[in-house]
C-alpha cells in the first residue's frame, strides 16, 4: 500500500509579526433544490502484488471516475486459486470461498469525482497466483486502471564520462500496456526538452551538452494518452580526456580487498597507461593490484580492476590517484573499516550515491534539493527547492561519514554551505538595531480559513517583553539572529530572486532564492498557498507586493521576513553533537570545535521557540487580553513550530520584530539537543541563561511525551497557549499541560498534523538516542511503552518486504497533566487506518529500536531494526538509492482554487496572474514544461492516480543515517 495523500514532513509555516492565522474550512449548503437523478457509477481498479512464494501483500487503488462522488464503497472480487485472507487494512476486509469482500473505513468511504482511495491485505497461498480479472464496486463491475508505458533509458549508461563537444548518444526502450501503441518519446536533460523521436528504436543524438553533470530522462506516450518517465540517468561532460573511476568511493574491511574500475572517458589515438597509487591518507590501504592498466584504442572502453588491500589492524580513509598522461586523473576515496562493519559499507555506498553529482541530489553550490525529482508537490511544492530540514540532514549525514572515515572536512563544508545560503545575512536581516524588546510585535489574530485574511493588525492586545534579545546581544555582539529560514527556492524557479544579500533581483538571477509559502491558518493546505518573496520590495505580486493578501493595514512598507523551523535547527545541533563525540573517540575533537560552537550560538537562539507567539503568560490565556508574560514566565520550555523574526528594508526606517509560537507538537521536540545545549560543555550557550533554559527545556519535553502518550503507546498530537490561534476559549472540559490547552491536531488540519507516524518515528528516534547515552528513566517508560506499540503494528514478510504504520486515527482526550502523579491516559487512543513501506520512515524507526536496544538490551527491537534494513537494502534499491513508487491521488488538487480577495490582482515573476480566478497551477506554470506534467494532465483529465518514485533527500540520508548506526551499536 502506497503512502496515502499528506503534507509531508517538514511542512513550516510564516509567521510574520502581523499574521498568523490556523484555520476550518467553511461548508456551504444549499436548500430547496430538486433532487437530480443520480449518474450511474464508473470506477476502475488498479490491483498490484508484492509476492514471495507461499503468501503476498495485494494493494488496491479504487478511483472514481465518474461525475458524482460515491459516498460509501464496497468492493467485491474473486481469486482463482486457494488465496486465503490473512489481514487487511485501509477497509474492512473478508472472504467467502473464493469471493473477497472490503467494506470502506470510516475515512476512505468517500471518493470525490476524479479522486481514488487505496486499500490492503495480506494473503496466504499455494499452487499458482493469478490476479483477478474483474472488480465491482456497489454492485458495478469496474474497468481496469489504463497502465502507462514503461519507459527505459539504455544509453547512455549512468556515471559515463563524455568530452566537451562530444555527441552523446541517447537511446530508450518504451513498451504500451492494454493494447495501446508509443507514438513517441522525449528526451530531456533535466527538465529542458533535448528532442523527440516518434519511431523505434527511439533514439537522440545530442551534442553541445555544458561541462558539468547532466541528468538524462527519456519520456514515452501511448496512442490512450498516457505517459511515464525512466528513471534519470546521470552523466559528465569533461573539458577534455579523463580517466573515469567508478565508485568514487569505497570500503573495504580488516584483512580484505575490494575493487574498483577505471576505463578512459575518450578513445586514444595510440595507447594509454594508466597508474594508480595512494596520494594520501591512511597506510594500511595499498594498491594491491592494477597498479597499471594499459588501455589501447580498443579497449579504452572496457573498465579495468584496481584492486585496494586493508591490512589487518587499521580504520582511516586514502585517498588514490588513477592518472595518465593528457588526461585528467581521478580521485576514489577508499575507507578502511572494521572487521565486521558491513553495514558501514552500506553506509558508505549509499553516500556515494547521494553525493555523486551526476545523480543530481545537489545544486551547483553544494545545496541538497528536496528531492532528485522536479515535480513533486507536499511541504515543498517543487522539487528544486529546499529546506531547513534537507541542510540538517546534511549535517549529519556528513557527520556519521566524519565517523566512518575520519574525514571531517565534509562536516565542517556543510555548516558553511548552510551558514552562506541558509542562515539570513547581516545584509538579509537590516534594521534589526531598532528592534524594540519590549514590545516584540503587533497582535494578530489567526483565523480558521484564508478566506477570513487578511488579518488586521490590533496594537491594543497586550504584548510581552522578550526577555533574551538583550542577553544573546551582548553574548554575541549582534543584533542579527543566528537561525535558518526554513524554506529556499535552490534554482531560483520561481523568479523572486531573493539569493542572500538581495532583494528582488527577479528571474535573471541564478542565485538560490529565500521564498515563503504557509500564512494563513491551519485549513491552508500546501494546494491553497500563494508564495510570496521573504523580502518584499513591491516588484512583484499586486500593489502592495504580496503583504495585504495576509495583513491587513492602513498603508505597507517594503519589508523581510523569515522563518524558523525549530526541529531543523536542533537537528543540526544534534548532529554537532555526535560529531564532536565522534571525532574526539578518533583524537579529532580540535577538527571540528569551531563548528560546534556556531551549533552552540544557533542553540541559543532557538530558545525563541520557547516562548507564546505574543510572550503572553503561559497557562489559561482564554482571550486577547488575557496577561503579557513580564519575562520567563511567557516560556513554555518546549520546541514549538516556529519563531520568526522581521523588519523594514529601508534601514532609516526604524522597526524590526520578532515572535515565537503558542503551538507545540510532540513531534517537534528533541531531548537530545536540550540534553547537549544544557549538559554538553561544547554545546553550551555562552548566553548567560540559555544553559538553564534547555534544562529546563529538557524535563519539560519529557513530561510532555508522557502527557501525550496515548492507552496504546503512541504519541498524540500537541498543546496550545493560543486556542484557534487567537487566544480563544477552548471547549470545556479540555485537558491542559501547565496551563496550555491539549490540541489533537496542532498547526495544521489539511491533512491533520497527527497523523503521519514519521512524526512518531522522528521524535522517538531522538527520545533514543538521548536514553541511549543518559539512561533516563524517564525516557525509558516512554520508550518502552511506544516500542511496544509500534513493534506490534510492523509486519515484515518472508522476502523482507515489509509494511509499517502510516496514518493514525486519534479519539479521546489525555488527563489534565498532573507532574507528581501523571494520569494513565486511559481515555486516549489511537488506531492505525493504514500501512506502508516508507523507506524514509522506516529508516528513522529503524534507527530508533536500534538506539533502544543498544540500551536497553531489547532484542525484538534489535531485531526488527534489522530486517527493516535489510528489506530495504534487498527490495528497493536503485541507481538513485533505495525508493518505493508511490500512488499520488491528491494530485487531482492542481487544479484547486487559491483564494485571493475578491478585487486583489497582481502577477508573479513570469507573469502567472493572480486573482479570484486563481488555482494551484495557474500561478505555477512552470509546471507545465516538467517531463512528468502529462501524467498530471491525464489525472486531471480522469485518468488513473499517476505513480512516481521519489528519491527525497532527508529519506537517503536518513537510510544512510540509519546503516551506519546499526553499525555503529548493534553489528
Amino acid at each position: 500500500m502506497h503512502p496515502p495523500p499528506r503534507r509531508r514532513p517538514g511542512v513550516r509555516r510564516l509567521w510574520t509579526a502581523a499574521v498568523a492565522a490556523l484555520a476550518l474550512p467553511l461548508t456551504l449548503l444549499s436548500s430547496g433544490s430538486t433532487p437530480a437523478q443520480a449518474a450511474a457509477l464508473r470506477c476502475s481498479v488498479d490491483y498490484r502484488t508484492n509476492d514471495w512464494g507461499s503468501g503476498f501483500t495485494a494493494d488496491l487503488t479504487l478511483t472514481n471516475r465518474g461525475t458524482e462522488a460515491i459516498d460509501a464503497w464496497t468492493l467485491t472480487y474473486d481469486y482463482a486459486g486457494d488465496q486465503k485472507l490473512v489481514n487487511g487494512w485501509n477497509g474492512s476486509w473478508s472472504q467467502s470461498g473464493r469471493t473477497v469482500t472490503v467494506k470502506n473505513a470510516g475515512h476512505n468511504a468517500r471518493i470525490a469525482a476524479g479522486g481514488a482511495v487505496t486499500t490492503g491485505a495480506q494473503f496466504s497461498y499455494s499452487g499458482s497466483n493469478a490476479a483477478p480479472t474483474s472488480f465491482s464496486i456497489n454492485g458495478t463491475a469496474c474497468t481496469g486502471a489504463h497502465q502507462p508505458p514503461i519507459t527505459v533509458l539504455t544509453s547512455p549508461e549512468a556515471g559515463a564520462v563524455y568530452t566537451q563537444g562530444e555527441t552523446v548518444p541517447l537511446a530508450a526502450t518504451a513498451a504500451a500496456a492494454d493494447d495501446a501503441t508509443i507514438s513517441k518519446v522525449e528526451f530531456y536533460d533535466d527538465t529542458e526538452l533535448l528532442g523527440t523521436d516518434t519511431s523505434a528504436p527511439f533514439t537522440l543524438d545530442v551534442a553541445g551538452l555544458t561541462v558539468g553533470s547532466h541528468s538524462l530522462v527519456a519520456k514515452a506516450y501511448d496512442s490512450m494518452g498516457a505517459s511515464a518517465s525512466s528513471t534519470p540517468v546521470g552523466i559528465t561532460v569533461a573539458a577534455g580526456p579523463v580517466v573515469v573511476a567508478t565508485p568514487s568511493r569505497l570500503g573495504v574491511r580488516q584483512g580484505e580487498s575490494g575493487t574498483y574500475e577505471v576505463k578512459l572517458s575518450k578513445q586514444p589515438a595510440a595507447n594509454v597507461t594508466v597508474t594508480t597509487a595512494r596520494a594520501s591518507g591512511n597506510s594500511g590501504l595499498s594498491v594491491t593490484a592494477g597498479a597499471s592498466l594499459t588501455f589501447t584504442p580498443a579497449n579504452w572502453d572496457t573498465a579495468q580492476k584496481v584492486t585496494i588491500g586493508a591490512d589487518a589492524s587499521g580504520t582511516g580513509s586514502a585517498v588514490f590517484e588513477s592518472t595518465a598522461p593528457g588526461h585528467g586523473k581521478a580521485t576514489v576515496t577508499v575507507t578502511q573499516l572494521g572487521a565486521t562493519k558491513a553495514y558501514d559499507e552500506r553506509f558508505l555506498e549509499l553516500y556515494g550515491k547521494i553525493t555523486d553529482p551526476a545523480n543530481g541530489y545537489f545544486s551547483p553550490e553544494g545545496i541538497p534539493y528536496h528531492s532528485v525529482e522536479t515535480l513533486i508537490v507536499e511541504a515543498p511544492d517543487h522539487g528544486r527547492e529546499t529546506t531547513s530540514e534537507a541542510y540538517s540532514y546534511l549535517l549529519w549525514l556528513q557527520a556519521m561519514y566524519g565517523k566512518v572515515t575520519g574525514d571531517w572536512s565534509k562536516f565542517n563544508g556543510a555548516w558553511e554551505i548552510m551558514e552562506t545560503y541558509m542562515i539570513p545575512t547581516h545584509a538579509d536581516q537590516p534594521a534589526n538595531s531598532f528592534y524594540n524588546a519590549s514590545k516584540p510585535a503587533t497582535y494578530a489574530p489567526e483565523y480558521d480559513t484564508p478566506g477570513e485574511y487578511p488579518s488586521a493588525l490590533d496594537s491594543g492586545v497586550p504584548v510581552g517583553p522578550d526577555p533574551i534579545a538583550s542577553e544573546l546581544k551582548s553574548a554575541y555582539g549582534t543584533d542579527d539572529v543566528y537561525g535558518m529560514h526554513w524554506i529556499q527556492d535552490v534554482d531560483n524557479v520561481y523568479g523572486y530572486g531573493n539569493s542572500p544579500g538581495k532583494c528582488e533581483a527577479g528571474p535573471s538571477d541564478t542565485g538560490p532564492s529565500y521564498i515563503n509559502t504557509f500564512q494563513r491558518g491551519p485549513q491552508e493546505s500546501v494546494w491553497e498557498t500563494i508564495p510570496q518573496p521573504t523580502c518584499d520590495a513591491f516588484r512583484y505580486g499586486g500593489r502592495n507586493g504580496y503583504l495585504d493578501l495576509f495583513t491587513k493595514d492602513a498603508s505597507y512598507a517594503k519589508q523581510w521576513k523569515f522563518t524558523n523551523a525549530p526541529d531543523a535547527d536542533a537537528r543540526a545541533v544534534q548532529a554537532a553533537y555526535w560529531a564532536d563525540l565522534w571525532a574526539k573517540d578518533q583524537g579529532k575533537g580540535s577538527q571540528v570545535s569551531a563548528t560546534v560552537a556556531k551549533a552552540a550560538k544557533m542553540g541559543d537562539y532557538l530558545r525563541y521557540a520557547m516562548f507564546d507567539k505574543y510572550f503572553k503568560k503561559i497557562g489559561n490565556c482564554t482571550s486577547p487580553s488575557c496577561p503579557a508574560g513580564t519575562g520567563k514566565d511567557a516560556s513554555h520550555y518546549l520546541l514549538s513550530w516556529y519563531y520568526a523574526w522581521g523588519g523594514a528594508t529601508d534601514t532609516s526606517a526604524g522597526w524590526a520584530w520578532r515572535i515565537g509560537s503558542s503551538h507545540a507538537h510532540g513531534g517537534y521536540q528533541n531531548p537530545l539537543a536540550a540534553y547537549a545545549l544544557s549538559s554538553y560543555a561544547p554545546l553550551k550557550p555562552k548566553s548567560a541563561t540559555g544553559a538553564a533554559d534547555w534544562a529546563r527545556s529538557l524535563d519539560r519535553q519529557l513530561e510532555f511525551y508522557r502527557w501525550l502518550q496515548s492507552d496504546e503507546g503512541a504519541i498524540a498530537g500537541g498543546a496550545t497557549n493560543s486556542w484557534a490561534g487567537r487566544y480563544a476559549t477552548p471547549p470545556t472540559g479540555t485537558p491542559t499541560f501547565y496551563g496550555m490547552y491539549y490540541d489533537e491536531k496542532p498547526v495544521y488540519h489539511d491533512p491533520p498534523s497527527n497523523q503521519w507516524f514519521g512524526f512518531q518515528a522522528w521524535s522517538m528516534e531522538r527520545v533514543a538516542e538521548y536514553y541511549q547515552r543518559t539512561g533516563d528513566a524517564d525516557a525509558k517508560v516512554v520508550l518502552d511503552k511506544w516500542v511496544d506499540w509500534a513493534l506490534s503494528e510492523t509486519t515484515v514478510n518472508p522476502d523482507g518486504t515489509f509494511r509499517i504504520p502510516s496514518t493514525l486515527q486519534w479519539s479521546g482526550k489525555p488527563d489534565t497533566w498532573n507532574p507528581s502523579s501523571p494520569g494513565a491516559n486511559s481515555g486516549l487512543h489511537v488506531s492505525v487506518a493504514d500501512y506502508t513501506d516508507d523507506v524514509g520512515v522506516a529508516a528513522a524507526y529503524a534507527k530508533t529500536l536500534t538506539y533502544y536496544a543498544d540500551r536497553s538490551g531489547d532484542t525484538e527491537a534489535a531485531s526488527t531494526a534489522k530486517a527493516l534494513l535489510d528489506g530495504m537494502w534487498e527490495n528497493h534499491q536503485d541507481a538513485l538509492g533505495i525508493a518505493v513508487p508511490e500512488t499520488r491521488a491528491d494530485y487531482n488538487r492542481f487544479d484547486d482554487p487559491v483564494y485571493v480577495p475578491s478585487g486583489w490582482t497582481g502577477t508573479m515573476p513570469n507573469g502567472d496572474a493572480i486573482d479570484s480566478s486563481s488555482t494551484f497551477d495557474s500561478i505555477r506554470s512552470f509546471y507545465e514544461d516538467d517531463p512528468a506534467w502529462s501524467q498530471i494532465e491525464s489525472y486531471l483529465a480522469g485518468g488513473a492516480a499517476p505513480t512516481f518514485t521519489y528519491h527525497r533527500f532527508w529519506a537517503q540520508a536518513d537510510i544512510a543515517l540509519a546503516m551506519g548506526s546499526y553499525a555503529e551499536l548493534l553489528e
